[in-house]
């Protein structure tokens, strides 16, 4: 793996961290409303899978890269 891709996973790691220590403080706020809990929740599993599909996307790109360049 190049550094563009560790710096990228490394951003997107940060980013995951942030998202739940963002959280912890508000689960105190929600934990009275079950829709506002589900909320939080769905909220941030959707922001993990988000930056969990632009990393597999940026591999398969790099991947594909290599293989346009072995064939050459």
């Amino acid at each position: 793996m190049d550094r563009v891709s560790r710096l990228k996973g490394g951003g997107y790691l940060t980013s995951v961290a942030s998202v739940i220590l963002l959280a912890v403080p508000a689960f105190k706020s929600v934990m009275e409303s079950v829709g506002m809990t589900i909320s939080l929740i769905g909220g941030m599993l959707l922001s993990i899978i988000g930056m969990g599909l632009r990393w597999h996307s940026h591999r398969t790109e790099q991947r594909s890269k290599v293989v346009a360049n072995d064939s050459h």
